[in-house]
């Protein structure tokens, strides 16, 4: 029996993380048809397009996804005229949340959006109710790989980062927005091809999750992350080792 459970789970694993690579691929799509809409479908005029096509092909996403979403960028269908929305509230703690969306049914979307804040023990609040406590910047993300830290920093410092965190395998490297594709345009051709290329919400204080708080929490983050139409998560929550070991364990 042991065998046949070890083996549902790597099934399990193996279909969350094909759903997981099909959310991203239909985030980057929808991304790219947007870039279109607003710049038109050459790259080499569209700065928007063309990071985001670096985007996706650095995550694998088959050519002829990338080729349709370009098309429907250019089309006037009506299922693919996309808005951009945000939405702002508290989760549990007091924790603050902003949830980007791009949309072709602004009441669907808000209706699903509450209802999951209200689902576990959140909120919506008001345009603006939270993101004063966030700083809106560009942010790139590049493969370790064999990158001197050092050279890395020195380049990113002259050519108009902020900031920067690095995790096990990634840069993450902050700029002012308006200078995010020029920057990104740098890095690729100075250190190789970039992971991921867009505006995020950064908190400016971070805010402690409790035990008791943080399994609901992180229900409430992965339940926004999974619908349809949500672009990117961002909170202010700061939690434990010891707390997030105990919850993936």
């Amino acid at each position: 029996m042991a065998g046949h459970s070890k083996f549902k789970n790597i099934m399990h694993r193996k279909g969350a993380q094909d759903k997981k690579r099909a959310k991203i691929f239909s985030r980057l799509g929808k991304e790219i048809s947007v870039a279109v809409k607003e710049g038109g479908p050459d790259p080499e005029k569209n700065i928007r397009l063309r990071s985001a096509v670096g985007s996706a092909k650095s995550l694998n996403m088959p050519k002829d996804n990338i080729e349709r979403a370009i098309k429907k960028g250019e089309g006037s269908d009506p299922d693919s005229n996309f808005e951009e929305v945000r939405y702002e509230g508290y989760g549990p703690d007091g924790i603050a949340i902003i949830v980007e969306a791009l949309t072709n049914n602004k009441n669907r979307t808000a209706a699903e959006i509450r209802s999951t804040f209200n689902k576990y023990g959140g909120n919506l609040g008001e345009t603006g109710s939270v993101s004063f406590s966030f700083k809106r910047l560009g942010s790139i993300t590049l493969n370790k790989n064999n990158i001197n830290e050092e050279e890395l920093f020195d380049f990113i410092v002259e050519n108009g980062s902020e900031d920067y965190e690095l995790n096990e395998n990634e840069y993450n490297i902050f700029c002012d927005q308006k200078v995010l594709h020029e920057l990104n345009q740098k890095i690729i051709e100075k250190f190789g091809q970039t992971n991921f290329t867009g505006l995020i919400w950064k908190s400016v204080n971070e805010i402690s999750v409790g035990q008791d708080n943080a399994d609901t929490l992180f229900k409430l983050l992965n339940m926004l992350e999974e619908n349809d139409d949500v672009q990117t998560v961002s909170s202010n929550f700061d939690v434990s080792d010891d707390i997030l070991a105990s919850l993936t364990a």
